[in-house]
Formats: structure tokens, C-alpha cells, sequence
């Protein structure tokens, strides 16, 4: 049984890694910290052009018509390059609500062009610091009309669209909203990534368009972040193989007592710790990577899976990174804390890993017998 990609999918992964190191990277990050937002648009663009964006639509709409193995791909070169681009709401989340709830004139209308790069998109589902529950979405749709405030929202600044979760007379819905019409105020809000931007959007009285039936919007949520579950941990494990990398280039290229300081048992320990915690988290993306592209009744279950794995091994590759580098890399020139603030920034985007260790469990709980 090969549990490996294809060689079509290989050869888009080292086109994607090519790119990405020519034109993303480290070097595009800093100018978005230092304040240039319109740093990314270029890149968003070229990734439209590459096909990217419409990598899992059909081609009916203008789409690659690939599967989610290839979205998978992708998303681990996104995180590896640091890639800023709003490129991951919308093909992690928003374009996929859209094609699973979307009707037929709005997939006509609005996936061509995304897909192409002309529009962008996002979805617009936190309101604040409490967790999205059906009690606490105060965001209103009375007659197609969207009254509420919604932060954080990815992207929210700049995007043309937002999939926007309302509470309305059948308990919870989605509407897709134009960001640039009247009766929508945005503002931007700090984040730790600022080359992954959050914003602050209220609504007065701006016009919606029902997504998918009444009242469906909570399982239809559950669904596209199961989904982007997946995606978001292949993104996060490629991010962490990129941070041991740079550890282990560093520990082989600093000397200390006439010694690399890689063959310090200290340091050897960190990287051996790092190279686990990555090569765990990938086999679990991998099992999600299956589950995602087969529809498997396990996906709720995969998904958690990896999206754990991934959030944890994230995180301390960023962090023992840091330490690694020693008092370097601790200071703003060293590039070890734009990995740390966007291992940060992914554990939060869809639920803390709490929330999603509990979904793992709910998973295991219900899982059917044949399954066990």
C-alpha cells in the first residue's frame, strides 16, 4: 500500500517550493511587519495565474478540478514559505462553504472570479474572545439584512467577500456579504502574524445573500472546519519542518569552544525532540490527507487528529528554534520569530487545540464500531 503523493502531486510540491523561496519568504514577511499591506496582493495574484485558488473547484467554474491530496500539498509549501497571502482563508474555508452550500447562480457568479484571482474572500464567523456557540451569535439577519460585529476576521480588512454566520429565525445561517457596500465598516486589529491580518467588521444594515438552507449554518460549519482542519495542519506541519531546519542549519554553523553546537548533547536532544514531534504530526496529516480525499466517514476524527498534532509540533519546533539560536534569537533581526508568530497565530484560527482535543475525543466517542 503506498501511503506517499503521486508524482504529479510531487512535481506540484516542488513547483510550489520553488516559487514560494523566490518570491515569499522571509524577506516578504518583514515588509508586512514593517507595515506595507500591499506587499502580498502581487503574490496573491501570481498564486491565482499558478491555478492555485482554484485548485479543489471544478473546472465548470474556472477551477483545476484536483482533489484535496493536492490542496494538502500545497498548504504544507504555504506554511514552509511563510506564504502571507489570503490565500489560505479562501481555500481552506471560504471557497469550500461556498461550493458545498452555495447555489447554482452563486457558484456562477462568484467562483470564476476568486478562482481567478479578481475577488477575494472570507468568512466571517468570531465574535470575540468567546467561543462561537448558537447562544452567543449576536450577529442578526432580519429580511436579508446583516446587523453585528464581527473579530476577529482574517483578512476581513481587504477582502471583497465575507461568508458571514448569523443568527436569524431558523437559529443560524450563512450570507454572503460585498465588504466594499454600504452598511459595512471595517478596521484593522493587532495580531500577533501581521503578515496573516485580522480585522474588525460591522455590519449596519448591509445587504446579505442566504448561503445554503435556514438554519444549517452550524453544521455546515462543522464541516468546512473539519475541512480546513486538515489543511491548516499540513500548513502548520510545514512550518515546523522549515523551523528545524533553520535549528539544525544553525547548529551545525555556530561553533562555541571549538565545537558546532549541534554536537552538544543539549542541542542534539532539542533537535531529536523537534524531528519527532514534526514526523508525528506528519503521519497524522497524512492519515487526515486520506480521510480529505476520500470523504471517509473518519474525517471528523483525522481531522482532530492532525490538527492537534500539527498545533503541538508547531509550536515547539518555533519555540526550541529560538532557543537554539541562542541570544540571537531573541532579536529582531534573526528571522526564528516570524516562524514563532505564525505557529501562534495558526493555533488559534479555528478553535484553540482545547477545542479541538475535545472534538477528537466527541470523535472517538462516537465512532462507529466497524471503524473501532
Amino acid at each position: 500500500m503506498n501511503f506517499d503523493f503521486s508524482p504529479e502531486q510531487e512535481l506540484l510540491r516542488d513547483q510550489a517550493r520553488s516559487f514560494l523561496a523566490a518570491n515569499c519568504g522571509a524577506p516578504l514577511a518583514r515588509k508586512l511587519l514593517d507595515g506595507n499591506v500591499a506587499a502580498g496582493d502581487d503574490l496573491y495574484r501570481q498564486m491565482a495565474e499558478l491555478g492555485w485558488i482554484g485548485t479543489g473547484v471544478p473546472e465548470e467554474y474556472g477551477g483545476f478540478g484536483a482533489g484535496g491530496l493536492e490542496l494538502c500539498v500545497l498548504a504544507e509549501e504555504l506554511g514552509r514559505g511563510l506564504a502571507p497571502a489570503p490565500i489560505a482563508t479562501a481555500t481552506y474555508l471560504a471557497i469550500p462553504l461556498l461550493l458545498l452550500a452555495g447555489s447554482e447562480a452563486q457558484k456562477r457568479k462568484y467562483l470564476t472570479p476568486l478562482v481567478g484571482g479578481e475577488l477575494t474572500v472570507t468568512i466571517a464567523v468570531n465574535e470575540g474572545p468567546r467561543n462561537a456557540t448558537p447562544r452567543n451569535v449576536a450577529t442578526m439577519a432580519e429580511n436579508n439584512l446583516i446587523t453585528g460585529v464581527k473579530y476577529p476576521v482574517a483578512d476581513g480588512a481587504r477582502a471583497d467577500l465575507a461568508l458571514v454566520l448569523c443568527a436569524d429565525q431558523g437559529g443560524g445561517s450563512f450570507y454572503l456579504v460585498a465588504l466594499n457596500e454600504p452598511g459595512v465598516v471595517r478596521e484593522d486589529i493587532p495580531a500577533q502574524d501581521p503578515s496573516r491580518p485580522q480585522a474588525k467588521v460591522s455590519f449596519d444594515g448591509a445587504q446579505g445573500k442566504a448561503v445554503g438552507k435556514p438554519g444549517e449554518g452550524w453544521a455546515l460549519l462543522a464541516k468546512i472546519y473539519d475541512h480546513a482542519a486538515v489543511l491548516y495542519a499540513f500548513e502548520q506541519m510545514g512550518g515546523a519542518h522549515a523551523a528545524l531546519d533553520q535549528a539544525c542549519d544553525y547548529a551545525r554553523a555556530r561553533f562555541a569552544f571549538g565545537r558546532a553546537i549541534g554536537s552538544y548533547q543539549g542541542v542534539k536532544h532539542k533537535l531529536a525532540d523537534m524531528y519527532v514531534a514534526a514526523t508525528l504530526a506528519k503521519s497524522n496529516c497524512y492519515y487526515a490527507a486520506w480521510a480529505l480525499s476520500t470523504d471517509a466517514a473518519e474525517l471528523p476524527l483525522a481531522a482532530g487528529t492532525a490538527r492537534g498534532s500539527a498545533t503541538k509540533a508547531f509550536d515547539m519546533c518555533a519555540s526550541e528554534n529560538i532557543q537554539i539560536h541562542g541570544g540571537m534569537g531573541c532579536t529582531w533581526e534573526v528571522d526564528c520569530h516570524l516562524y514563532y508568530r505564525r505557529a501562534r497565530s495558526l493555533a488559534v484560527n479555528i478553535g484553540s487545540n482545547l477545542v479541538w482535543e475535545e472534538k477528537l475525543v466527541r470523535a472517538l466517542e462516537t465512532r462507529p464500531e466497524e471503524a473501532a
